[in-house]
C-alpha cells in the first residue's frame, strides 16, 4: 500500500497506468515533432530554398541550448525545486512555444515580411561562438532557417526537460510495482512516434493540393498542443496523490559541481560517455536524412494519382497495421502461455510483412523507414531481461556497434547498387533498417544499466547529467556535419541550381550520400574499438559489466531503469 494501510491512487493499477499513458503520449508527441521536416526534406529544400548545410544547421539547433547554454543541467535543477507536476506542465508549454516559432517561420505569413528582412540582415556573425566555430546561425543563411532554428532551441530545451521530468514521474507511480514494464512501454510507444511522424509528415504536408512545409508542422504543433492537455491532466492526478500521501514530492539529488572531479576520475566513466555520444550521435542524425537517402538511392515509380495506393485511406491502413505489429511484437515479450506468444509472434511477422508490402505499393520513402522502430518495441523487453539476468553488457555493446557498422556501409555502397531494381533496392532498404532499429535496442539496452556499476550511487544523477550532455554535443554537431559533407561532396548539384541545369525538385532527390554514411561508419567502428577496450577494463578492474544487472542493489537498479526510459 501507497502509506501504511491507506490506499492511494497510486495503488490502484487503472490510476497509475493512466498517469503513465498520459506522460508517455506526451512523448510521443514531442517524439513526432522532433522529426517532422524529416520525411519531407526534399520539399524543405525545393520549396524553402535551404540548402544541406542550412537544413542540417536547423536540425542541430535542437540541442544548441542544452550543450553551449547548460540548460540542460538547469533543466536538473529546475525538476529538483519544483518537481515533477510543475516542471511537467512547464516543460509542455516550452515545448509548445518553440513549435509554434518553428511553423511559423516556414509559413506563407513569414515570407516576405519585415521579420524576414530583418533576419536576414542580422545574425550573420554571433560574437564569441563564430571565433569557436559552433554559431548556430551563419552568414547566408536563409531567414526562415534562421528563425525556424531559434523554435527549434526553445523546443529541444523543453523536449530534454520532458525527458527527465517522465521518467522521474514514472519511478514515482510504480516504485515498488511494474516497474521495468512501466519503462519498456514508455519507451516504445515514444519510439512509435519516429514511425508516425514518417507516415503521416508527407500526408499533412500534402493536404489542400498543394504540397506545404508548413502543413506538416502544424501537424506537430497541434499534437504539442495535446500533449500539454496530457501533462496538465497529470498534475492534477499527480496532486491528489501527493494529498493523499501527505508527502513532498520525491525529487532527484541535485548536480553539484563538486561532483564532477569524483566522476572525471572513472575511466570507464569516459569509455561510456564517449560509446553513448558516437552511437546517438549515428542514429539520431542519420534519422533526420533518413528518407532523403532513399528517396536519393531508390527508384520510385508514380503511382496513380486516383488508385488506392494514392490515397489518404491507404495511409491509415498501414498505420493501424504498423501499430498491430509492434503491439503483438511487445505483448509477446510477456506472454505466460506458449502457445499465446507464439501467436502473437506470428501475428507480429504477419503485420510487419503486410506494411512492408503496402510501402512498396505506396512507393513512399517515408513509409519504408517507418519501419524503423518496429523491431526495436520487440526485442527491447528480451535484451533488457537478458542483461538483467545474463549480462553480457560489454560484449552487447560491440555486437551493437558492429551491427550500426554494417548497416551504414550497407547504406553507402549496397543500396546504390540496386538503382532502378525496384523490388530489389527495397528489400535491401527494409532489412537494413530493421536490422538498424534492433541496434538501437541492444545499446540502450546494455549501456544505461553499466554506468551505476561505475560510479558511486551517491552521484549517479550528476554522472548522467554529464552523459545526457556529451551526447547532447553529438546530436547537435551531426545534423549539421552531414549537411556540410553532402553539399561539399555535390558540387556539381550546387552548380546545375546556380546555372538553372536542373530544378530544385530534380536536385532534391539526386544527392550521392555515401560519403555522409561513410562517416557515420566511422562513428560505428570508433564506438566498436572503444567497447573492445572496455571489456578489457572491465576485465582487468573487475568492474562487472559483464555481469548480470540482478546482482546490482535495489538503489542501481532503479537508477539504471530511470534513465534507460529517458532514451
Amino acid at each position: 500500500m501507497g502509506a501504511g494501510s491507506i490506499t492511494v491512487l497510486s495503488d490502484k493499477a487503472w490510476a497509475r497506468w493512466t498517469a503513465l499513458l498520459l506522460l508517455a503520449l506526451g512523448m510521443f508527441c514531442s517524439y513526432i515533432f522532433m522529426d517532422v521536416m524529416s520525411p519531407i526534406k526534399n520539399l524543405v529544400q525545393s520549396q524553402l530554398g535551404w540548402d544541406n548545410t542550412a537544413f542540417g544547421t536547423m536540425q542541430g539547433s535542437e540541442t544548441f541550448l542544452n550543450v553551449f547554454i547548460f540548460f540542460l543541467i538547469f533543466a536538473g535543477i529546475i525538476l529538483d525545486k519544483m518537481g515533477v507536476r510543475f516542471t511537467a506542465v512547464l516543460s509542455g508549454v516550452v515545448m509548445l512555444v518553440g513549435a509554434t516559432i518553428n511553423w511559423y517561420a516556414v509559413t506563407d505569413m513569414f515570407a516576405g515580411s519585415s521579420l524576414e528582412r530583418w533576419f536576414t540582415d542580422h545574425l550573420n556573425y554571433i560574437p564569441v561562438f563564430d571565433e569557436l566555430g559552433v554559431s548556430p546561425f551563419y552568414e547566408g543563411m536563409p531567414a526562415s532557417a534562421k528563425f525556424s532554428a531559434i523554435g527549434f532551441m526553445i523546443f529541444g530545451c523543453g523536449v530534454e526537460m520532458a525527458g527527465i521530468t517522465v521518467s522521474r514521474g514514472i519511478v514515482k507511480w510504480f516504485k515498488g510495482r511494474e516497474m521495468a514494464l512501466a519503462m519498456g512501454s514508455e519507451m516504445a510507444l515514444a519510439r512509435l512516434g519516429v514511425a508516425t511522424c514518417m507516415i503521416f509528415s508527407p500526408l499533412f504536408a500534402n493536404i489542400g493540393g498543394t504540397p506545404k512545409v508548413s502543413n506538416s508542422v502544424a501537424f506537430g504543433v497541434v499534437l504539442l498542443m495535446i500533449a500539454l492537455i496530457m501533462f496538465i491532466v497529470y498534475f492534477f492526478m499527480d496532486k491528489k496523490l501527493d494529498s493523499q500521501t501527505h508527502a513532498e514530492e520525491e525529487k532527484d539529488d541535485p548536480f553539484r559541481i563538486s561532483d564532477i572531479g569524483q566522476i572525471l576520475r572513472s575511466s570507464g566513466f569516459w569509455l561510456v560517455a564517449f560509446l553513448c555520444v558516437l552511437y546517438y550521435s549515428a542514429i539520431f542524425p542519420f534519422q533526420k536524412y533518413a528518407v532523403n537517402m532513399l528517396q536519393c538511392n531508390l527508384t520510385f515509380t508514380e503511382v496513380a494519382p486516383d488508385s488506392f495506393w494514392a490515397s489518404d485511406t491507404v495511409t491509415v491502413v498501414q498505420y493501424i497495421i504498423m501499430l498491430v505489429a509492434a503491439a503483438a511484437a511487445f505483448v509477446s515479450n510477456f506472454s505466460s502461455g506458449k502457445m499465446m506468444k507464439s501467436g502473437m509472434l506470428a501475428l507480429a511477422v504477419g503485420a510487419l510483412i503486410v506494411y512492408c508490402y503496402m510501402g512498396y505499393m505506396c512507393q513512399s520513402a517515408a513509409s519504408i523507414f517507418a519501419v524503423f522502430p518496429l523491431l526495436a518495441v520487440g526485442i527491447t523487453p528480451i535484451l533488457g531481461k537478458y542483461v538483467d539476468h545474463k549480462g553480457k553488457a560489454a560484449s552487447m555493446l560491440v555486437f551493437g556497434a558492429l551491427l550500426l557498422i554494417i548497416c551504414h556501409l550497407t547504406f553507402a555502397f549496397i543500396l546504390p547498387l540496386f538503382k532502378g531494381n525496384t523490388v530489389g533496392g527495397v528489400i535491401v532498404a527494409y532489412v537494413t533498417i530493421l536490422v538498424l532499429g534492433a541496434s538501437f535496442s541492444l545499446v540502450p539496452a546494455s549501456l544505461w544499466p553499466s554506468v551505476p556499476k561505475l560510479v558511486d550511487a551517491k552521484i549517479i544523477g550528476s554522472a548522467y547529467a554529464l552523459i545526457f550532455w556529451i551526447q547532447n554535443i553529438g546530436l547537435w554537431l551531426f545534423p549539421l556535419l552531414i549537411g556540410k559533407v553532402l553539399d561539399n561532396t555535390n558540387p556539381e548539384i550546387a552548380e546545375g541550381l546556380a546555372n538553372g541545369s536542373i530544378s530544385e525538385q530534380v536536385a532534391a532527390v539526386s544527392y550521392d550520400y555515401t560519403w555522409p554514411l561513410v562517416m557515420l561508419a566511422c562513428l560505428g567502428v570508433a564506438a566498436l574499438l572503444i567497447g573492445l577496450w572496455l571489456k578489457i577494463i572491465d576485465r582487468k578492474q573487475h568492474l562487472g559489466l559483464e555481469l548480470p544487472n540482478i546482482r546490482k542493489d535495489e538503489t542501481e537498479v532503479e537508477a539504471s531503469e530511470v534513465v534507460a526510459a529517458e532514451e
